[in-house]
């Protein structure tokens, strides 16, 4: 991978530092990641943003068009819902029957069709191209993501990092790495911390094991089973004897820097070492990591698999004190349904979905963290409204990028339920009603995670800016 990709780099003058770090057994890439920078002024509120890469339809999810012409409205029926008036696509009945806890907004718009200026756009919130941008790569000038600007902005609880992205950074079947994922102009040490749990497979897309298919039908040999949790066990033969006596000589060593380098920047490092030890010995900390310590009847709940395991442990985080926790649902632009588009919603990625989704709304509402959690669910864009056939690698049809229109989903956190704002024309290609921004979408999370209005975050050169380029979506 190329180096603007790895973590953080670390000044020469906190090569000690680095020293400290090893005798704690954690090497020093694990602890550049736990990264805790925040103020401490703002109230203990969650997002979790499950993010659709490769763009969720919004005529087979939550705008179908039922009296349209078949080649736009599809193949798929739609139900009612319990909020009256309100109908979904026929393959996401348990959210139909919790619509009392959602709101939808179908319409939100951009002007993109491209997956990667698309993935920047609805992972920054901006609907602008930054100077330079590529969509080859990530560059350093890109714009912030939302997780990164959260974990700048929002104060860290249980010393947990304020921001988490799992399972996986979000890689091009070819191994492009996907950009509008990181900090961008804040630098790279603000990047958010990626627990990557699911292995990168080219070939695969989907929930695996149970879920998993290729978007083509050609033959693999599926090798995904589990999560790869991140190892938080202490390192062989450090009982707590020996690790309170690391921690003894990490205190000696720690007067000395202090003594030699008063002027360096070193709260980062005694956070990053708090956060370090914590995950290390705190059991809630690590028992949100561990899905193996799980009860049988939850991951039933949630389904098992790696949308279930996805939004599972994002739960447990939020419950541990994580406040924005990312979920990419789906590897590999799996939502990027050009073809037999019809048998892979309706048997690989839309039941796998509304049975985690629903699970996580009944979960937080059980453990009494709905109110305080808002759930934010979009992608890079929506589908066309007509459909078209690639026979050329497509059994069947599917739709193509649509950045002038998708619907968002949104519950939780102060969501008004069975709201649905805006609307779209009769064939869902443009707002009709009430047009929302990737600015708004934005704001929207801001606004849950308790960043007042005059928040700003800083880039690289310690250059303010404006946290809000726009109104939050009238969803609460």
């Amino acid at each position: 991978m190329p180096p603007a990709l790895t973590h953080p780099l670390v000044p020469r003058r906190t090569a000690i530092q680095a020293g400290a770090v090893g005798l704690l057994g954690l090497g020093l890439g694990d602890l550049t990641q736990l990264r805790a920078a925040g103020s401490g002024r703002h109230p203990a509120r969650s997002v979790i943003y499950i993010f659709l890469s490769g763009g969720l339809s919004q005529h087979e999810s939550f705008d179908p068009k039922p009296d349209a012409p078949g080649a736009i409205r599809g193949e798929f029926a739609s139900i009612p819902t319990r909020t009256p008036g309100v109908r979904i696509c026929e393959h996401l009945p348990h959210l139909a029957a919790r619509s009392d806890r959602w709101a939808v907004v179908r319409s939100l718009t951009h002007k993109s069709n491209d997956h990667s200026l698309g993935h920047h756009i609805m992972l920054t919130g901006r609907s602008d191209a930054p100077p330079g941008f590529s969509p080859a790569a990530p560059r350093p000038s890109d714009h912030p993501c939302l997780a990164a600007i959260a974990g700048a902005l929002t104060a860290p609880r249980n010393n947990l990092p304020p921001a988490v992205v799992l399972p996986d950074k979000i890689v091009h079947n070819s191994g492009r790495v996907v950009p509008g994922q990181f900090a961008g102009v804040m630098g790279r040490q603000r990047d958010p911390w990626f627990i990557e749990a699911s292995p990168f497979e080219p070939r695969a897309y989907g929930a695996y094991p149970g879920y998993e298919f290729d978007h083509q039908g050609r033959t693999y040999t599926p090798t995904r089973k589990v999560f790869l949790a991140p190892d938080l066990s202490l390192p062989a033969g450090v009982d707590p004897t020996r690790f309170n006596g690391r921690m003894a000589v990490l205190s000696g060593i720690d007067a000395k820097r202090k003594a030699l380098d008063t002027a360096a920047c070193t709260g980062a490092f005694d956070r990053a070492r708090r956060d370090a030890v914590s995950l290390l010995t705190d059991a809630r900390v690590r028992r949100a990591f561990d899905l193996s310590q799980v009860a049988p009847k939850d991951l039933d709940r949630y389904g098992r698999n790696a949308f279930g395991w996805s939004l599972l442990m994002a739960a447990r985080l939020t419950e541990a004190g994580v406040n924005l926790v990312q979920v990419n649902l789906g590897n590999n632009e799996t939502w990027d349904t050009h073809g037999n588009m019809f048998p892979n919603l309706k048997d690989k990625l839309l039941p796998p979905t509304d049975r985690a989704v629903t699970a996580l709304l009944d979960d937080l509402g059980d453990r009494g963290l709905l109110d305080s959690t808002l759930i934010v669910m979009a992608g890079e864009f929506g589908r066309t409204p007509r459909l078209s056939t690639l026979s050329q690698f497509y059994k069947g049809p599917g739709r193509d990028h649509w950045g002038a229109a998708q619907s968002v989903f949104l519950a939780g956190g102060g969501v008004r339920g069975g709201r649905v704002v805006g609307s779209t024309d009769k064939n869902g290609a443009y707002p009709s009603t009430d047009p929302q921004s990737p600015e708004n979408f934005a704001a929207t999370i801001y606004s849950a995670l308790g960043i007042p209005p005059t928040g700003a975050w800083q880039d690289a050169e310690g250059r303010p800016h404006h946290v809000y380029l726009g109104e939050p979506m009238p969803v609460m």
